[in-house]
C-alpha cells in the first residue's frame, strides 16, 4: 500500500456497530463487562480506547513498524522511552536538541541516576568513543531543532545494533511522509504528533512506533502504569489530520524551498540553515534518507542581537509569532527565548544558536504572500 493510501486507510475500518466511515470518538471512561474479566477487549479507558487503538495502528503502518503507542504529549512519549532505562544507564544524544528533550534528560532523569552525553553525532570517532557498557540508548533527532542539521540514521543505528543499544529517532520535523527511520534500522520512532501529524495546531499528542514487539510491550506497560494517555477527542483529531498529511507536508516543503532561496539573497540575513541547499552539511545524506528537505527554515541576522531579531519577529503579519510548528499556518519563533530557553547560553552558542536566530515553520499559504511578508519585515 502506498503512503498516500495508508494515511487514509491503514488500520482504519468502518465502525462495526454503525458502519460510520470515520472512526467514532469513544468518549467513555469505562466499559461494561459481561462477567468479571469477560469483556470485548476494553476494560478501562486509561488502558485501552477504541479511538486510540485505531490511531496507534495507523501510525504503526505509516512508520512501517509493528506497534504504535500514543501518549498525552511528545514529551510524555519521550518520558516513556527514558523509563525503559535503569539507574546507572547512559544515553548518547545529539548536542543539537529540542530544549524540552534536553530539559527532560538533564533536569529530571539525572536525578534517577541516568546520565546523558550530548555530542556531535556526525563525528563517528567521537560517537564510538562515547559508547561503553553502560550505554543503553542513543536518541537521534534529525533534522535537528532548530539548526536543521542532518544525522546519518543508518550509520548510527547499525553501530548501535552491534553494541546492542536501543535507538530512538525523533522524526517530528520530517514526519513519516518524508522519512521512515525504521527502514533505516531504528528500533523506535518518536513523534510530537502535535506537529505535522495532527497538523492544525489544535491537539497535544505524542507517539512512539516500535519495530520490536518486546519493546512495544514494555512501552504499553509504561503507558498504562504511568497513565499519560491522550483523550479520544485528540486521537480523533489526529486521525483526521493524518488523512491530509502528504498534501500538507508536500505543499509546505515546496514553499520552504522557495523561502530558503529568498532568504539566502537578503542583505540583512547572515546565514540560512536549510538541508536542501547543495552546500549544506550532509545534504547528500538528507537526499538519501528523506523524500524532501522539510518545511522548517532557520536563519540568523548580520546584526547578531536579540533586538535585531525582535524587529523582524514583531513585523510579520502572516508568520505568527508562536511556539510549535507543523500546522497549516506559518509560524515564526525565537529559539533562544522560546523553544530552547532551557539550554544554557554557552551551550546554545556552541552550536550556532545565536540571539538573532529565527526559526520558521512554513505553512501551506501561497508562497508569494509569505515571501512578501518576510520581505516587509526584513526591510
Amino acid at each position: 500500500m502506498k503512503f498516500e493510501t495508508k494515511v487514509i486507510h491503514a488500520g482504519i475500518e468502518p465502525d462495526p456497530a454503525t458502519g460510520a466511515i470515520m472512526t467514532p470518538i469513544y468518549q467513555t471512561s469505562t466499559y461494561v463487562q459481561e462477567a468479571p474479566g469477560k469483556h470485548k477487549g476494553y476494560e478501562y479507558a486509561r488502558t485501552q480506547n477504541p479511538t486510540r487503538s485505531v490511531l496507534e495502528a495507523n501510525l504503526a503502518a505509516l512508520e512501517n513498524g509493528v506497534k504504535g503507542i500514543c501518549f498525552a504529549s511528545g514529551l510524555a512519549a519521550m518520558d516513556a522511552v527514558m523509563k525503559l532505562l535503569e539507574p546507572g544507564d547512559e544515553v548518547i544524544s545529539t548536542y543539537e536538541l529540542y530544549g524540552g528533550s534536553y530539559r527532560l534528560m538533564t533536569q529530571l532523569f539525572t536525578r534517577y541516576g541516568i546520565k546523558a552525553h550530548f555530542i556531535d553525532l556526525n563525528d563517528k570517532t567521537l560517537l564510538r568513543n562515547h559508547i561503553n557498557d553502560k550505554t543503553k540508548l542513543i536518541w537521534i533527532e534529525t533534522p535537528t531543532n532548530p539548526m536543521l542539521s542532518i544525522l546519518d540514521i543508518k550509520y548510527i543505528c547499525n553501530l548501535a545494533r552491534k553494541h546492542k543499544i536501543i535507538t530512538c529517532v525523533d522524526n517530528t520535523f520530517a514526519s513519516p511522509y518524508l522519512q521512515n527511520p525504521i527502514d533505516l534500522g531504528a528500533d523506535l520512532v518518536h513523534h510530537s504528533a502535535t506537529k505535522y501529524l495532527a497538523g492544525h495546531s489544535d491537539v497535544i499528542l505524542g507517539a512512539i512506533v516500535s519495530n520490536d514487539k518486546e519493546l512495544a510491550e514494555r512501552l504499553y506497560f509504561i503507558q498504562n502504569a504511568s497513565g499519560a494517555v491522550p483523550g479520544p477527542q485528540d486521537c480523533f483529531l489526529t486521525l483526521r489530520g493524518i488523512k491530509t498529511l502528504h498534501l500538507r507536508v508536500q505543499r509546505a516543503c515546496d514553499n520552504a524551498l522557495e523561502i530558503a532561496g529568498f532568504l539566502k539573497k537578503q542583505k540583512r540575513v547572515d546565514k540560512v540553515f536549510y538541508p536542501g541547499f547543495k552546500d549544506a552539511p550532509n545534504h547528500q545524506i538528507a537526499k538519501r534518507q528523506m523524500k524532501h528537505y522539510g518545511a522548517m527554515v532557520s536563519f540568523n541576522l548580520k546584526s547578531d542581537t536579540k533586538r535585531a531579531a525582535n524587529r523582524v519577529l514583531n513585523k510579520t503579519k502572516l508568520f505568527s509569532l508562536a511556539e510549535s510548528l507543523g500546522g497549516v499556518e506559518s509560524l515564526i519563533g525565537h529559539p533562544a527565548s522560546m523553544t530552547h530557553a532551557s539550554i544554557p547560553k554557552k551551550e546554545r552558542l556552541s552550536i550556532g544558536l545565536t540571539d538573532s536566530l529565527i526559526r520558521l515553520s512554513v505553512g501551506v499559504e501561497h508562497v508569494d504572500d509569505l515571501i512578501a511578508d518576510l520581505k516587509s519585515a526584513l526591510n
